[in-house]
């Protein structure tokens, strides 16, 4: 398959060094430097009429998929697939009904910052249902190629999963380097949860950012609010068997067996 890779940073260089062995790529990203992981680099949109690829996935900043998607449309052969790997989806659905060319969605639920190449068999990738048969056959033989697991949701569905699986973790974590100050002597879990928050803080500013800004994060804040004016509630109260309800509670959120003598 012919693929044009639009925006060549830490996942489309990944992505073009992935899908380098098995199809003819080129990348497009005025910015990039010449060496893109075996894509041709393509500097002007013309450069995309003249590839005529099968396929365009767009690895902008998130913020700015539908934007570029608009720029490169009349650049492109009408069978051309869309197909995007943003984080969040909103406002994807209607701006691929409005196109009404063929797409698919989907979102490796991994970053190359942490992600390690040469084993990803404990990752997850997503894939839209409503993209088209064609591209989710496409991405769902990638992923499981790499052994990544693959799982099927909806637009609103998978936005839904986003709050809860990345926004919630990267708020407590945010809020831990909010509270941060040095320590000569920090213990076990201290130290793991700074290389936590060390390796989010890595992240681009935008991608937290987009990460954040999801329709659905502020109803997960909530419940993380409610959740801590609980526990000051119990602290508060030195209420030792309240407490350990509340304990036993979490055991059984995370999956640990809750024993009987605690």
């Amino acid at each position: 398959m012919k693929i044009v890779i639009m925006g060549i940073g830490k996942m489309g260089t990944w992505l073009a060094k992935a899908l380098a062995s098995d199809h003819e790529l080129a990348a497009y990203d005025p910015g990039a430097a010449p060496e893109q992981g075996g894509a041709r680099l393509l500097l002007e949109l013309e450069g995309i009429r003249e590839f005529a690829p099968d396929m365009l996935v767009n690895c902008v900043p998130l913020g700015s998929t539908v934007q570029a998607f608009d720029s490169v449309l009349a650049y492109l052969p009408e069978p051309c697939i869309l197909s995007d790997i943003a984080s969040v989806k909103t406002g994807l659905a209607d701006f691929y009904a409005r196109s009404k060319r063929p797409f698919v969605s989907t979102h490796p639920m991994f970053g190359p910052t942490y992600a390690d190449d040469e084993n990803l068999h404990d990752q997850n990738a997503i894939v839209i249902e409503e993209s088209c048969d064609q591209g989710k056959n496409f991405w769902r033989h990638f992923y499981e190629g790499l052994g990544i697991h693959v799982f099927e949701d909806g637009f609103d569905g998978h936005d839904k999963t986003v709050a809860y699986s990345l926004a919630t973790p990267f708020a407590s974590s945010m809020v831990f380097s909010a509270c941060m100050k040095n320590l000569d002597a920090p213990g076990t879990n201290f130290r793991k949860h700074l290389d936590i928050a060390r390796g989010l803080l890595a992240e681009d500013d935008m991608l937290l950012a987009e990460i954040m800004f999801n329709p659905h994060t502020t109803r997960q804040l909530e419940l993380i609010n409610s959740q801590l004016s609980y526990l000051t509630h119990i602290i508060n109260g030195r209420d030792y068997e309240e407490m350990g309800l509340f304990l036993q509670k979490l055991r059984s959120n995370i999956g640990e067996p809750v024993s009987m003598s605690r």
